[in-house]
C-alpha cells in the first residue's frame, strides 16, 4: 500500500511540475499592424493596440524576457510617465500612456506604449506567472511612409530633371541650327554694291527676260 502510494505522489508531483513548467505568458508585437497579441497557459488572451517608435527611434525587434517591473516609473530623458512599466531591454519597456489617441500608430521612443488599463492587465500577468516564463517577441515594421514618399519624390524629381534637359537641348539646337529669319537681315544689311563694280548686274523686278 506504501508503495503505491508512494507512486502515486511521484506521479502528481511530476504533473504539478510539468503544469508549472508549463505556465506562462507568451507576448507578440506586431509593428507592422500596431498590436499586440497576450496569451497565457490557463485561457486567458488579450489583443490590444499599441504604439511602437516613431521614426527614429524604432522599436527593437526580437525575443526577450522582462528584466524588471516598475509599477510607477518616470523618464527623465524623454519627460514622460511610463505606469505599469515591463522592462525587456535596457531602457525598452512595455507601459501605459495617457497619449491614447495616438495607439495604432507609431508615436513612442522606441518603447510599446499600451493603454495604461491595458498595461496594468499584463503587469499583474507577468507577475502572476513571473519574468522567468514570460516570453516578448516584436517583430514586423512600421508602414510610416518614408519608402513611398521617398519613391514618390524621386519620381517628381526624375521629371523636373527629364524636363530641364530637353529645355537646355532645345536652346542648344536653337544656336546650331541657322535661322533664315537671322540670314535674310544679315543680307540685307551688308552694303551695296556701287554701279561701276565689275560683274554688277541691275536688279530691275518688272523688267522680263526673253
Amino acid at each position: 500500500m506504501r508503495r503505491v502510494l508512494g507512486i502515486l505522489a511521484v506521479l502528481f508531483l511530476s504533473f504539478a511540475g510539468i503544469v508549472t513548467a508549463q505556465a506562462g505568458v507568451s507576448v507578440k508585437v506586431d509593428i507592422a499592424a500596431q498590436r499586440m497579441q497576450v496569451t497565457t497557459t490557463d485561457g486567458e488572451a488579450y489583443n490590444w493596440a499599441i504604439s511602437s517608435g516613431r521614426k527614429g527611434f524604432r522599436s527593437p525587434n526580437g525575443i526577450y524576457r522582462p528584466t524588471r517591473l516598475e509599477k510607477s516609473w518616470y523618464s527623465r530623458k524623454y519627460g514622460g510617465a511610463m505606469p505599469y512599466a515591463v522592462f525587456f531591454r535596457g531602457g525598452y519597456a512595455i507601459h501605459g500612456t495617457n497619449a491614447v489617441g495616438a495607439l495604432g500608430r507609431p508615436a513612442s521612443h522606441g518603447c510599446i506604449r499600451l493603454h495604461t488599463a491595458n498595461a496594468a492587465k499584463f503587469f499583474a500577468l507577468v507577475k502572476k506567472h513571473g519574468a522567468g516564463q514570460t516570453r516578448i517577441a516584436l517583430n514586423g515594421a512600421a508602414d510610416d511612409g518614408i519608402s513611398q514618399f521617398a519613391k514618390a519624390s524621386g519620381g517628381a524629381k526624375s521629371k523636373l530633371a527629364k524636363a530641364k534637359a530637353r529645355e537646355r537641348a532645345a536652346i542648344a539646337q536653337s544656336r546650331k541650327a541657322p535661322s533664315w529669319n537671322a540670314a535674310r537681315e544679315q543680307i540685307f544689311l551688308r552694303p551695296a554694291l556701287p554701279v561701276d563694280a565689275f560683274g554688277y548686274q541691275p536688279y530691275y523686278p518688272n523688267q522680263r527676260w526673253r
